[in-house]
């Protein structure tokens, strides 16, 4: 696991605006909190063994059979028992979410003559969404393709649903209630597909590994479609203009809440630029060059409110005029 994921504002002191997470504000936290605090009973007992009851609430969402849902201590347990039930070798598009590489680290390939591909759609770090003609290409040419659909939430591009993309033999989607209802805290996430995947993959999971507040905390937010995050994609894509009319910073394209950012000139650092924005203005960024194919020079903003970007660009524009 690398070190230096987003969301690390426990490093310093008094941030005030955290554009280092790409989970989104959400709504109903209170409600959610009030309803587990009325369940106190819950942690005086263990959860079920597998979360049944809510695999079978999932599928009853998703238009699915509960033998199609595998629930997961988040999408990263999910990532991790995928890589385990399913040693083969593997080929990761770059930059992506660094979990994926290292998961397929720790299981040695037990069959090299099959193919497997990782894709994040839409992708961290680039907000990349890639279209169906693209996935149709790479499910007539790999053995398993496993589609981490956890930001599906988090775009207005067709991304594929869990019935439909359950119907195919050879693909695997993960989903997260982190990014979905922007409730990280809680660490739960699903995994859909064909039945006998799932089947296979339910082999390897360990017992009692989703808690009991968890499954209940996942049952009350299906509840009501109201509690799910909805970023504002309009306000993400002004910000991404106001940061590429800066000079010397280069913004990627992006579907998505967040966005890839590099400097042009070597001399600074994405490092350098989390300090100072840190320390002199309370405002924390990603620094994106722990990610595989990525430099020094880039770093990952998630926009916020009108005025928290405004004052982000501005902070921007002050660090490189301080460096010059």
């Amino acid at each position: 696991m690398i070190k230096g994921h987003g969301d690390d504002a426990y490093q310093y002191q008094h941030i005030e605006a955290d554009f280092s997470s790409n989970i989104c504000p959400a709504s109903g936290h209170q409600a959610l909190m009030a309803h587990l605090a009325m369940r106190p009973e819950l942690i005086n007992h263990y959860p079920e063994p597998e979360a049944w009851s809510l695999e079978k609430l999932i599928a009853e969402h998703e238009d699915l059979s509960a033998a199609n849902v595998l629930v997961t201590n988040g999408a990263t347990e999910a990532i991790y028992l995928i890589a385990q039930a399913f040693p083969l070798e593997a080929d990761i598009p770059r930059p992506t979410f660094s979990e994926y590489a290292d998961a397929c680290s720790l299981f040695p390939r037990s069959d090299t003559a099959h193919r497997m591909v990782w894709l994040c759609n839409p992708n961290n770090p680039t907000g990349d969404v890639y279209d169906q003609t693209a996935i149709d290409h790479l499910l007539a040419h790999y053995d398993l393709v496993v589609v981490d659909q956890s930001y599906e939430q988090y775009t207005d591009r067709f991304v594929m649903s869990a019935s439909w993309a359950a119907r195919i033999p050879n693909l695997l989607q993960i989903h997260s209630f982190t990014k979905t209802y922007g409730v990280p805290g809680i660490r739960l996430g699903y995994v859909t597909g064909n039945a006998s995947l799932i089947s296979h993959m339910r082999s390897y999971l360990r017992p009692w590994s989703v808690s009991a507040l968890a499954v209940e905390a996942g049952k009350f937010l299906l509840s009501d479609d109201s509690l799910r995050c909805r970023p504002n994609l309009n306000e993400a894509q002004r910000l991404r203009d106001r940061l590429q009319q800066i000079d010397g910073i280069l913004t990627q394209p992006t579907h998505t809440n967040f966005m890839l950012c590099q400097f042009e000139d070597n001399r600074f650092t994405a490092a350098d630029l989390k300090d100072y924005l840190a320390r002199q203005h309370h405002l924390l960024i990603r620094d994106a060059s722990n990610f595989r194919g990525l430099t020094q020079r880039h770093f990952r903003i998630a926009a916020q409110s009108p005025r928290e970007n405004e004052a982000l660009v501005e902070a921007i524009k002050e660090f490189l005029r301080t460096e010059n």
